[in-house]
């Protein structure tokens, strides 16, 4: 049987935990709670709980060093756990994507996103499944200071569509495959 890894990646800590930068965190949350997965622990710098999706053996973790230090988490769970590379599932934000479009993908750089950056270099490899979720970008206003602020209404509306729909891509991912997974939400 085979592990699987999911991690979504975002900033601990309250004061970031309904921002736009940690809609990572939020889809494993909502992971959590859809499939009853409830005993976290901390482990790896990171809060992670284990559990089954559909049969299948899961960890779900949130890095707990910062955004731009996630893959040094990371890393270590894959190295704990023996995950291999193909069974690690990174969730994000993207600011490139409209406020709660999903996108699918297996490889790829990080569009300058400085977590899955940091994934890409601890994992040293950019072969890495992927759910982007869409954040918007700013028009008149710092990114930095957008991605750490909540989401509007009508966004949080989007972004909670988003979440289920994340739920769905992960059993896609569980019973197929990332081509699948892409054909099907992309």
């Amino acid at each position: 049987m085979n592990l699987k890894l999911i991690v979504g990646l975002g900033n601990p800590g309250t004061k970031y935990a309904e921002t736009r930068h940690n809609v990572g965190f939020m889809a494993i949350k909502q992971l959590a709670d859809e499939f009853g997965i409830i005993n976290v622990d901390k482990d790896c710098e990171s809060l992670v709980a284990d559990g089954y999706i559909n049969d299948e053996k899961v960890i779900l973790a949130q890095p707990l060093t910062y955004m731009n230090k996630s893959g040094r988490a990371v890393a270590k769970l894959v190295d704990k756990y023996q995950v291999p590379l193909k069974d690690l599932i990174v969730i994000y934000d993207d600011l490139d994507l409209p406020a709660g479009k999903i996108r699918v993908k297996g490889s790829g750089g990080s569009g300058g996103h400085k977590g899955i950056r940091s994934v890409i270099e601890y994992m040293d490899s950019n072969h890495i499944t992927r759910i982007r979720i869409g954040i918007g970008r700013p028009i008149e206003m710092d990114v930095t200071e957008y991605v750490l602020q909540e989401f509007n209404k009508d966004q949080q509306k989007r972004i909670d569509q988003a979440l289920k729909k994340v739920d769905e891509i992960i059993l896609e991912l569980l019973k197929n495959d990332i081509d699948s997974a892409m054909n099907k939400f992309n």
